[in-house]
């Protein structure tokens, strides 16, 4: 466990027990709401996971890096922005997913335009978006939301 881990878990704890301390029945009301959030969750979480583990058994994160790697830094950084656009992977998973990818070989620029995109553009979920926004703002939005993560990615290769 890193030193970041360790530290938001003692901070946790110790939050909770000054909770405690000052209300116990109001914290254990809270943690019971989260715990019943929790569960509901629960599903969508492990497939998710199960989901992103089947992906990167039948596509590696070594031959994903090969063919990254295999490709012009423009091409490869578009090709996974435009493939970060079209997933849907909630933020708790593409972050270590991408560090898998990173590790794996896969340069820095790509792998954070996939993550970006990730996280700003969204194809899957653009009709409830259009049907609450109208096409007009979420067009405009999902475009340079698109474009600011290319330049984030830029920038991104330039400083790290």
């Amino acid at each position: 466990m890193d030193i970041f881990t360790a530290a938001m878990w003692i901070g946790t704890i110790i939050f909770l027990l000054i909770s405690i301390k000052k209300d116990k029945s109001k914290t254990l009301k809270a943690l019971k709401m989260a715990f019943g959030m929790g569960k509901g969750m629960l599903g969508s979480i492990l497939s998710i996971i199960f989901l992103i583990g089947l992906i990167l058994t039948i596509l590696p994160p070594e031959n994903i890096a090969k063919f990254v790697g295999g490709q012009s830094l423009l091409i490869a950084t578009v090709g996974s922005a435009v493939f970060g656009t079209v997933t849907l992977i909630p933020a708790f998973i593409a972050f270590p997913l991408v560090g898998t990818l990173v590790d794996a070989g896969v340069s820095i620029v790509p792998s954070v335009a996939f993550l970006t995109t990730l996280t700003m553009v969204g194809i899957a979920t653009f009709p409830l978006e259009k049907r609450e926004f109208g096409l007009k703002f979420t067009a405009t939005r999902n475009g340079l939301s698109f474009l600011f993560a290319i330049m984030i990615a830029m920038v991104m290769g330039v400083i790290v």
